[in-house]
């Protein structure tokens, strides 16, 4: 049975957790070039109100796609032929250096598709969620699958 096949709208899950480290942030602003001061200058975010340096919205977009990767089966995996998009994208509150994450998803519909490979897309909203339950980023993602 594919992917496409196994999933229905109101399912659940969750992922594992992952801890942003300094090296995370140094790291995605030399591959972005994004070295806004919100994200490379402690000492200028000190006086601010989030009182130190926040994590790029654009890493904890990009962890989140990891940790659903990392969350599928190896049958998962094969199946998606390709991420097909995102809607709705909300940066809800700041993630710092050293917060750990965990996205939670739900399936919220899936469309059959007249494509070579795919049997149709799954849309997903998904919330990327702190160690303080509070969610910090969310978003509804498209997959196309088997």
């Amino acid at each position: 049975m594919s992917t496409f096949e196994s999933v229905e709208a109101g399912e659940t899950g969750e992922t594992a957790r992952r801890t942003i480290t300094e090296a995370d942030v140094v790291n995605f602003a030399g591959v972005s070039g994004d070295f806004n001061h919100h994200h490379t200058d402690e000492e200028r975010m000190e006086s601010t109100e989030y009182g130190e340096r926040i994590v790029h919205g654009a890493f904890v977009f990009a962890a989140m796609t990891g940790l659903l990767w990392q969350s599928r089966t190896p049958d998962e995996r094969d199946d998606v032929i390709a991420f097909y998009g995102v809607d709705s994208l909300r940066f809800a509150a700041p993630t710092f250096i050293g917060d750990t994450i965990h996205v939670e998803t739900e399936v919220l519909e899936t469309v059959e598709r007249d494509h070579p490979r795919a049997s149709g897309t799954v849309r997903y909203g998904a919330g990327v969620v702190n160690q303080d339950d509070e969610t910090v980023l969310s978003c509804e993602l498209l997959s196309l699958v088997r």
